[in-house]
C-alpha cells in the first residue's frame, strides 16, 4: 500500500468511529420530555365554577401530560375566540347567537352543543339590608331599563315603602352571557340596560361591591351567591304569582321563573378529534352532575344527563336554538329539545 494513502484511510477511520460512539452516546442519552398537551377552554364567568372543578378533579384523575386551562371572559368574549379558532371549548350561559352562529361558519367550525346544569340567576343586596324582603320582575324592569339611567337613583323611588336611600348598582359587563340573558327576560330585549352601574365579567368582583356596600344590588349567577352567603342577601322573586326564593328545588319545579336558566358548553367538532379533548369532555359528561351541585348549580337529571352523553357520543354538531334567546326555558323543555337527534 502507498504510503502517502495512509493517513487518508485512518482518518476515515476514525470519522467512522467517532460516528458509532456519537450514535450509542444519543441511544443512551436521556429523551426530552414532550411538551404538554393544552385543552383551552374560555368563556362565561357562570359556567367557570364547574368547568373549573371538573378540570382540576380530571387532573388530579388522570397523571398525563395534559394541560387543561380555564380562563372567563364572558359568553360573548368567549364565543369571539372561540369562532376565530383560539379556543377548544366555550363556557356559555345562554345558547349561541345568530351573529356568533355565523362568525363560526364564516371560519369553517362546527360545534357540539352541550348542556351541562341549570342556573337560578339571582339578585341579591347587602345583608343590611333590611326593608327589601323581596322584588318583582316589574321592579326589576323599572331599575335596569335604559330610561331608569341618572333618574332611578334611589331605593324609595322602586317602593314607595322603601327608605330614601341612595341605589348602588352592580352587574355584569356586555361581554356576559349572564347580562344578555337578564336584559332579555327583564327589559324585554337582549343586550338593552341602563349602564350607570358597576360593571365586570368578574362575578367575585361584583360580590365583594355588594359585600361592601349597604345599599347596593345586583345580579349574577347562584353559584355566586352559594359561595358567599355570609356575605350576601338573595331576594325572592315575584313574577305575578308569588316571591320565590332561587333553589334547586324551585329551578326543578318550574318555580323560579324567569331566571332559571340552562348552561353549555361548546366543545369544537374538530377539537373532539383529539383524544384529549374527547376524552376531557367525555369525563366532564359524566361528572357534571356530580360537580354541579358542589359548586352550587342545579344538576340535570339522570335521564337528561343521558341525553347528552349520547349527543356528545352520536357526533351531533349545531344548536336546537336556531340563535335565539331562550327565557322560562325549564329542564324539561331543554331536554325535549336536545333528544332530537
Amino acid at each position: 500500500m502507498n504510503l502517502r494513502t495512509r493517513p487518508r484511510l485512518i482518518g476515515f477511520g476514525i470519522l467512522a468511529l467517532m460516528g458509532v460512539i456519537s450514535a450509542v452516546m444519543s441511544s443512551c442519552a436521556p429523551s426530552q420530555p414532550q411538551a404538554p398537551r393544552v385543552i383551552q377552554i374560555d368563556g362565561s364567568s357562570t359556567v367557570f365554577p364547574i368547568t373549573d372543578a371538573i378540570a382540576k378533579d380530571y387532573n388530579q384523575a388522570n397523571k398525563d401530560d395534559v394541560q387543561v386551562q380555564v380562563g372567563f371572559s364572558g359568553t360573548t368574549g368567549g364565543f369571539r375566540k372561540f369562532c376565530a379558532g383560539e379556543t377548544d371549548i366555550n363556557n356559555a350561559s345562554r345558547p349561541i347567537s345568530a351573529e356568533e352562529m355565523a362568525a363560526c361558519k364564516t371560519a369553517g367550525i362546527s360545534y357540539m352543543e352541550l348542556p351541562v346544569a341549570f342556573d337560578a340567576l339571582t339578585v341579591v343586596v347587602n345583608p343590611k339590608n333590611e326593608w327589601a324582603k323581596d322584588i318583582t320582575v316589574e321592579e326589576l324592569k323599572k331599575i335596569w331599563e335604559p330610561s331608569a339611567q341618572g333618574k332611578i337613583t334611589n331605593w324609595q323611588q322602586i317602593r314607595p315603602s322603601y327608605p330614601n336611600k341612595p341605589l348602588k348598582l352592580f352587574g355584569p359587563g356586555k361581554d356576559s352571557g349572564t347580562f344578555d340573558y337578564f336584559t332579555e327576560v327583564t327589559n324585554g330585549k337582549t343586550g338593552v340596560s341602563r349602564t350607570d352601574y358597576t360593571s365586570s365579567e368578574d362575578d367575585n368582583v361584583l360580590v365583594q361591591g355588594i359585600s361592601q356596600e349597604p345599599n347596593a344590588l345586583a345580579y349574577f349567577g347562584f353559584a355566586y351567591y352559594e359561595a358567599n352567603q355570609s356575605q350576601l342577601k338573595a331576594l325572592p322573586v315575584n313574577n305575578g304569582q308569588g316571591a320565590v326564593l332561587p333553589s334547586r328545588q324551585a329551578v326543578e319545579k318550574a318555580q323560579y321563573r324567569p331566571y332559571a336558566r340552562p348552561l353549555f358548553i361548546y366543545v369544537k367538532a374538530a377539537s373532539v378529534q383529539k383524544p384529549e379533548v374527547h376524552a376531557f369532555v367525555e369525563y366532564y359528561l359524566k361528572n357534571s352532575q356530580r360537580l354541579a351541585s358542589s359548586v352550587g348549580y342545579i344538576p340535570l337529571p339522570d335521564d337528561g344527563s343521558q341525553v347528552i352523553y349520547v349527543r356528545f357520543n352520536k357526533g351531533i354538531v349545531g344548536t336546537v336554538f336556531d340563535g335565539l334567546p331562550q327565557p322560562n326555558l325549564t329542564i324539561q323543555e331543554l331536554l325535549r329539545k336536545q333528544a332530537v337527534f
